[in-house]
């Protein structure tokens, strides 16, 4: 089942499953909007448990989604610092009122590029969240990796992606991204993170949808309450 509602002033659209076992959160743009319908299609032909989905529209993608200011690395426009607001949505609106509809369920932080940037954070700076879905996070930003050294992921699952040419371009900042998602990777596994890096062949811009699919498939086989009971 599918819905759009507004939900503390964000458009939201959301995606139901009888029985949902895993709840996920997505941080999209009307780009991503467009692609859900298809993103949560491939998700259910990748898992067999069922989940709920909240896709909450973020409105300034270069702020909402970035931990703190950095120049502008593309175009003109700078990056802010309004992760922590975008985070107090999700803890204060979104979790409370999905308990109060279906329960407490495993709840999973996911998105792509900047969103995929912000899940990582969220997990570093919340406990709420049980697992990330990063699908080609934006690692390359300013003094994410430095940021990470040492610091613990509460998050127990985390996938990461990179498509394979996207470290092939002329922006400097950008260039070390496989570098700095091979890093990330490092620092999770040395934290006993079960996690996971795939990589997607294409630069940054292809087949987004498939691979944020991929990435929450992953992250909801490790989580379902009877995989764990299983392990």
């Amino acid at each position: 089942m599918k819905q759009t509602e507004t939900i503390g002033g964000r458009k939201c659209t959301i995606y139901t499953a009888a029985g949902a076992e895993v709840l996920l959160l997505q941080a999209v743009d009307d780009h991503d909007q467009s692609l859900l319908d298809s993103e949560v299609a491939t998700a259910r032909s990748l898992t067999d448990v069922p989940f709920n989905l909240v896709a909450f529209g973020i409105k300034e993608w270069m702020r909402e989604l970035t931990p703190w200011p950095a120049p502008p690395t593309f175009g003109k426009q700078p990056f802010g610092d309004g992760a922590e607001e975008t985070l107090g949505y999700v803890r204060d609106l979104l979790l409370p009122l999905s308990t109060q509809r279906w329960g407490a369920l495993p709840a999973v932080m996911g998105g792509y590029s900047l969103a995929g940037l912000f899940s990582l954070w969220a997990g570093y700076n919340s406990s709420l969240f049980d697992g990330i879905a990063a699908a080609s996070p934006s690692v390359w930003y300013p003094q994410w990796t430095d940021y990470t050294e040492g610091r613990p992921m509460h998050s127990k699952a985390v996938y990461l992606s990179l498509g394979d040419r996207e470290s092939r371009t002329k922006n400097p900042v950008m260039a070390h991204v496989d570098d700095a998602i091979r890093r990330q990777q490092e620092l999770l596994s040395a934290q006993s993170v079960d996690t996971t890096l795939v990589w997607n062949a294409g630069n940054h811009f292809v087949d987004s949808e498939k691979r944020m699919a991929k990435a929450f498939a992953w992250v909801v086989q490790r989580l379902s309450p009877c995989r764990l009971a299983d392990g």
